[in-house]
This record gives C-alpha cells, sequence and structure tokens, in this order.
C-alpha cells in the first residue's frame, strides 16, 4: 500500500493566508525528503479551507522545489475551469516536471454553493458542465491537430494544444468518486477512483461493490487488480508518540476544522435561504470515531492495516488539520514514514 499527503491547509484570518502558503511549501519539501509517494492538492475558494487557493499555480511551486515527489490534484474544481485553459496549464505541469503530475478531475464542491456564485457559475450546472469540460480535455490532449467541439456550454475551434504534454497522449488522469453510484459508474468505464473520507465499513463495502461491477462489465481479474492498485481512500491522520497525546492533538483540531468548513456555507443559508445539499448527521466524514485516524505509530498501524486488507492501493492523509501547527503536523509526518509506512513496503 502507497501513502501520500492531502496537503489542506486552513487558514483562519487573511493576516495569515501567506504564512499558512509559505508553511505547505514547507511541508511539502519535507515530504519529498521523507518519501512520501504524493502530494495532493485541494480547491476551495473564499472561505479560507484551503489557503493556496489555486492548486494550479501553488502546484508549479511545490514541483520547482522539489525533486521525486509526484503533485496530485484532489480535486481540480474543474466545473470553475475553462476545459482548454485547464488542459494547457496541466501540459505545462507535466512538462516542467517531467511527468510528476496527477491530474484528479472532479465536479466540485458539492455543499459550498458561494464558490459557484463567486464564479457567476449556477449550482445546478456543475454535474453538466464537470463532463462537457473533462471531455473537451482529453479530446485537447489527444488531436494534436486541433478539433472542434460544439456542446452545451462550449463552442470550440482548437488549432492544436500546445505545450504537448511531458506524458504521452496526456497527463496521468484519475478520478473522484464521493457516492457510492460514482464510483460504480467509473467501475463501468473501466477506471480507477479516489474516495472520499468514509468509515471502514464504508470503504470495505464500496470496494467490493466496485470489483463487482467492473467483473459484471467484462473487465479482467488483471485489469481490476490495476485498477483497485490505483485507487486511493482519504484518512486524516494524527501520529503521536502516544495515543494521548495524539487524540490531545488531533481530536480538537479536527472537531473545529469540521466547525469551519459549515460557517460560510451556513450563513449563506440564513441570509440567502440557499443551500446545494443538506449534510446528513452523523456523516461519517465528520464522525471522528469514523473519519480521524489517530495515536501512536503501532496504533496508527493497525488501522492502515485495516485498510490494506480492502486490496486499494493507497491511501491519502490528510496531517495537518485546520487550526493545527506546523511543526505538530511535521513530527506527525515523520512518525509516520519513520515508524507506520515501513510496516506496509512491497519487497
Amino acid at each position: 500500500m502507497r501513502f501520500s499527503n492531502f496537503l489542506f491547509p486552513e487558514s483562519g484570518s487573511p493576516d495569515r493566508d501567506g504564512m499558512i502558503i509559505r508553511d505547505s511549501l514547507e511541508e511539502a519539501k519535507l515530504c519529498d525528503e521523507l518519501g512520501v509517494e504524493v502530494i495532493w492538492l485541494a480547491e476551495h475558494h473564499f472561505d479560507g479551507n484551503c489557503a493556496y487557493v489555486d492548486p494550479v499555480s501553488f502546484a508549479a511551486a511545490v514541483l520547482a522545489a522539489t525533486k521525486r515527489i509526484k503533485v496530485g490534484f484532489a480535486v481540480a474544481q474543474v466545473s470553475l475551469h475553462h476545459p482548454i485553459r485547464l488542459a494547457e496549464q496541466m501540459s505545462m505541469l507535466d512538462q516542467l516536471s517531467e511527468g510528476r503530475v496527477i491530474v484528479g478531475l472532479g465536479r466540485g464542491t458539492a455543499y459550498n454553493i458561494y464558490e459557484y456564485q463567486g464564479y457567476g457559475i449556477p449550482a445546478e450546472e456543475s454535474q453538466a458542465r464537470y463532463e462537457e469540460a473533462e471531455g473537451i480535455m482529453l479530446q485537447a490532449w489527444n488531436s494534436p491537430q486541433g478539433f472542434e467541439h460544439h456542446g452545451q456550454f462550449w463552442q470550440l475551434k482548437v488549432p492544436g494544444l500546445r505545450p504537448k504534454s511531458y506524458t504521452q497522449p496526456h497527463p496521468y488522469v484519475v478520478r473522484a468518486a464521493s457516492s457510492e453510484e460514482g464510483a460504480l459508474h467509473l467501475a463501468q468505464r473501466g477506471l480507477p477512483f479516489m474516495m472520499n473520507v468514509q468509515s471502514i465499513e464504508t470503504t470495505r463495502t464500496r470496494l467490493g461493490l466496485y470489483r463487482q461491477e467492473m467483473a459484471k462489465a467484462g473487465y479482467g481479474e488483471a485489469h481490476i487488480a490495476q485498477c483497485l492498485k490505483e485507487s486511493w481512500v482519504w484518512r486524516n491522520v494524527v501520529v503521536a508518540e502516544t495515543d494521548e497525546e495524539a487524540e490531545r492533538i488531533g481530536v480538537p483540531a479536527f472537531e473545529e476544522m469540521q466547525a469551519a468548513r459549515k460557517r460560510l456555507r451556513e450563513k449563506v443559508q440564513r441570509e440567502q435561504g440557499l443551500i446545494m445539499k443538506k449534510e446528513t448527521a452523523p456523516p461519517a466524514r465528520v464522525d471522528v470515531r469514523h473519519a480521524l485516524i489517530y495515536g501512536s505509530p503501532a496504533t496508527v498501524a493497525a488501522r492502515m492495516a485495516e485498510i490494506d486488507e480492502t486490496g486499494v492501493g493507497g491511501v491519502i492523509c490528510s496531517f495537518r488539520l485546520g487550526p493545527m501547527g506546523a511543526e505538530a503536523a511535521a513530527n506527525s509526518i515523520r512518525l509516520f514514514m519513520e515508524q507506520v509506512a515501513p510496516r506496509f513496503s512491497r519487497a
């Protein structure tokens, strides 16, 4: 099983943005030194939940400051981007890094209506925009002589994309699937996926259904195994010397992070009467019992072993949670990579 870091830093105040962004770049460099496989970048706007906001420009900084670590998007909010511009940017990053880019594609947030309002895009169009944009990006990468597109949202006449990507025929692409339906849709297409934070029971169930759906669609065991190897599940992780210390550091940070992520959308609901999707309570992704893995290296390794047994290829670990300081996050990452990750190495 492979391990990666979801660099998703919260900034509680505009005055702290610059410091948090610089901390995040240092965290990426530390992960590069320690042998973390991938740094994943998020995209959120206006609320401070992701301090660097623009993962494309921040990816360029991370790639320039590191030597071997891959940089992935988890995810680029495709619904908010012009697909040709995004395809160009990904090709450029792929060239700069000589193939160290993972293009994680997704619709965008299912909860934060203010992100669509701020970009002047109707939230109800987000899924359709994503589907059309993904198709355009793939067509752009695979059409060196140019192409035309006539769709619902874009009318394009593209002479040919430049620069071409370093990885051929295009940068490596993986899609997000936040729901069971989304995961099964990707299984039908024979594609790997990224799963959001879920309980271990949901992870087991969903991966089992994913395997069944791929087999039903006619894919062989070798292809199913490869897709599972390339799939990722997300967990919030805090490692300390003892279980008690990890609980002291991790649980309050996790709980405040969840509260902060709700504040602005609840404000919009109060003031405008608008809400995209009501969260069920208690969802596994915000329940500390399911959504946070914390403890000593031995305790965290035991929780990771449960994930390993599902057959999924990798874990996306979020180490810096909410108001947690950079030093605590760095210590957690070191303990994880030095005392947890080696237990899952493959010959």
